[in-house]
């Protein structure tokens, strides 16, 4: 009886996400194993300002990425030469926090002879569903985070096309705005929804902006400006439950009637395009919002597409996702030359037409 061949160990990468206020790494292999993973949080560093100090996040992922590396690369009992490459967010985001990720994979890379794969951090985003649930190709993902609120239909690594974009506020900003005012402190969304747990989504007629209007877009600074409106009017009270209480429910209620309105004339589009597609996934921070998540899957189910939400801790920033994105990309040949720039800006399909006026039509 011969003897079997011997398989090949899967590919290795580590990941290093350092786009905004969480400093990352992770290995992961092409089974779609998590080997190792470290996490360090700044909310403490930025809870005292009420929001995230890019300076202040810059220095952090300085203080901490290296420690981080070494964790992950110890838990997992390998060594840079086991890797089959370093991916490293390379943008969007803050471009202190950028440089730092970038820069210490390119080190890395130069000194083992590894690939680089600079990754957009959009995109680790957008293949997560296919790191947790083998999402297939084509999908229709809505990005929820403090930065970004999108729609975009998932074709392939690379490929994508946006439905629609937010105007104004990304959803995450809109609710840490909503959280200050209100006194609730940072992160803001968490509390919101804590609160609004308690509270009567009907006491305060909130505006929905854009509700029913053609295309797949977004607003959220009128309801914001709504907001801080009532809350005046209510005067103090509007500080103390049940009022607080009333008053988040109100705000994430409008909230939810948004996301789903643009969500199901995204979801038209889809359908005429690509009626081969069979997901919707949601991710980003705010996809961890239990209430809003449900109102999706009513969607979702009602519209006959499988909904796909990452756990909460690959919604928010992580390292997984961005070696995931770059296991994806390393399998298509898609590396980077230490030239690769980090960008603080860097959109996943450039050749979106710009928000005001594109007029997209569902």
């Amino acid at each position: 009886m011969s003897e079997a061949a011997p398989t090949s160990p899967p590919p290795v990468v580590l990941g290093i996400e350092t786009s905004c206020d969480e400093s990352a790494a992770a290995l992961v292999d092409g089974r779609r194993r998590v080997l190792a993973e470290a996490l360090f949080s700044q909310e403490d560093r930025h809870a005292p300002f009420g929001g995230i100090v890019p300076e202040i996040a810059a220095r952090a992922h300085v203080e901490v990425l290296d420690r981080l590396i070494a964790r992950v690369m110890a838990e997992a009992g390998l060594g840079f030469r086991d890797l089959a490459g370093v991916a490293a967010s390379a943008g969007p985001g803050l471009i202190g926090g950028l440089i730092v990720g970038l820069v210490t994979a390119k080190a890395i890379c130069a000194v083992h002879r590894l690939p680089l794969l600079a990754v957009n951090h959009l995109e680790g985003h957008a293949l997560t569903a296919r790191f947790t649930d083998g999402a297939a190709f084509p999908y229709l993902l809505l990005l929820i985070s403090g930065g970004h609120c999108q729609l975009l239909v998932v074709m392939g690594v690379g490929r994508y096309r946006r439905l629609g974009t937010t105007l104004d506020d990304a959803l995450g900003e809109a609710f840490d705005k909503a959280a200050k005012m209100l006194g609730l402190g940072f992160p803001g969304g968490p509390a919101v929804e804590r609160a609004a747990g308690a509270g009567d989504p009907e006491r305060f007629p909130l505006p929905r902006p854009l509700l029913g209007q053609p295309g797949c877009h977004f607003s959220f600074s009128g309801l914001k400006t709504a907001l801080r409106q009532t809350i005046e009017r209510q005067g103090p009270a509007a500080l103390e439950p049940p009022a607080l209480h009333d008053l988040c429910a109100s705000f994430q209620a409008a909230a939810g009637d948004i996301l789903v309105d643009r969500t199901r004339r995204a979801i038209a589009i889809l359908r005429r395009e690509h009626p081969d597609a069979g997901a919707l996934v949601v991710a980003g921070g705010v996809a961890a919002n239990a209430a809003l998540r449900a109102r999706l899957a009513g969607l979702a189910a009602e519209q006959g597409l499988r909904l796909i939400v990452p756990p909460p801790a690959l919604c928010t920033d992580n390292g997984v996702m961005i070696a995931w994105a770059g296991l994806e990309r390393l399998a298509l040949g898609l590396v980077d030359d230490l030239a690769a720039p980090a960008r603080a800006r860097w959109p996943l399909d450039p050749a979106a037409e710009p928000a005001l006026g594109a007029g997209i039509k569902a």
